[in-house]
């Protein structure tokens, strides 16, 4: 039995946090896993997973183990696929990490089209408003909205993005013309707790100086869409990004205000790790997301 047949084993019974779901998983004997795992073991003559009835866990030495091997095999399955990228049919899983905002605004679409244009491709898309690690909880993929800072990731931009401050045309009448940030502070204001900087609000000044405004108000919710319906029932301005301000208003349910205040250094961006080998269903992923967006301008 060769060594990436028994570290295949390894890795899938760990990722399945124990022998039977990973038998389920795979296809195999859980008793096949098992003898699998216990020779990988003593070829490295040390223990890697502590086993009893109740529980299932990694020793610290299984830990080290997984972390390198699960590398370890990614590349070897990237390199394969390299060696195949000249066909044009894609196979594989690919793991993406979203923000629920992106699948379930109108743009998420592209996921779904990307899922339909190859019907060989297994696309397990995790909605997360959270920065995921990538390397350490296996993703392939992330869809990031926000504005880019150095890491050691690689990114690709697939959109402008920018947030728009925006009311309720009786809102609007009720309170008057807003003309300034500054007037936010004075306003009831709808708080997205998914955001990055809660309610601190940033502006760019007309002279390219940054301004921030602490807002409040007596609505806090962690779903723009949440916050959207809560501005169109004139609850107070929201902050809200431009693929979902943009569906209200068509139906002027939602005026922007601010305009030349708004920032405009945020971008929505594929990140992914850098990889000597970058697997050709990935590749493909960012090409295809790259190309929606652009029709969608």
């Amino acid at each position: 039995m060769d060594t990436l047949t028994r570290i295949r084993a390894f890795i899938d019974v760990v990722e399945a946090e124990g022998f039977s779901a990973a038998a389920r998983k795979v296809g195999r004997s859980k008793a096949l896993l098992s003898k699998y795992v216990r020779e990988l073991e003593d070829d490295l003559g040390a223990l890697l997973l502590n086993r009893t009835t109740r529980q299932f866990s990694l020793t610290e030495a299984g830990h080290t183990y997984y972390r390198t091997a699960s590398d370890i095999l990614k590349e070897i399955d990237n390199l394969a696929d390299l060696v195949r990228e000249g066909s044009k049919d894609l196979k594989g899983r690919i793991r993406v990490s979203a923000p629920r905002t992106f699948a379930d605004a109108p743009i998420g679409q592209s996921l779904i089209d990307f899922a339909a244009a190859h019907p060989e491709v297994t696309l397990e898309i995790i909605s997360d408003d959270r920065f995921v690690d990538l390397v350490e909880e296996g993703y392939d993929v992330a869809i990031r909205i926000t504005r880019l800072e150095d890491s050691g990731l690689i990114a690709r931009k697939l959109s402008a993005f920018s947030l728009i401050a925006c009311a309720s045309p009786e809102f609007l009448k009720k309170h008057g013309p807003i003309t300034h940030p500054s007037q936010l502070a004075d306003m009831p204001c709808i708080i997205d707790t998914n955001g990055r900087f809660l309610n601190n609000w940033r502006f760019d000044n007309p002279d390219g100086s940054a301004a921030s405004v602490t807002v409040s108000g007596r609505l806090e919710v962690n779903s723009p869409l949440a916050a959207m319906r809560a501005a169109e029932a004139s609850m107070g301005v929201a902050f809200l990004p431009d693929f979902v301000f943009r569906e209200r208003e068509k139906t002027g349910t939602l005026k922007p205000i601010l305009t030349e205040f708004l920032p405009t250094d945020r971008g929505i961006y594929a990140i992914y790790p850098h990889r000597r080998y970058l697997p050709a269903k990935v590749r493909a992923f960012v090409d295809f997301l790259t190309q929606w967006f652009k029709a969608q301008q």
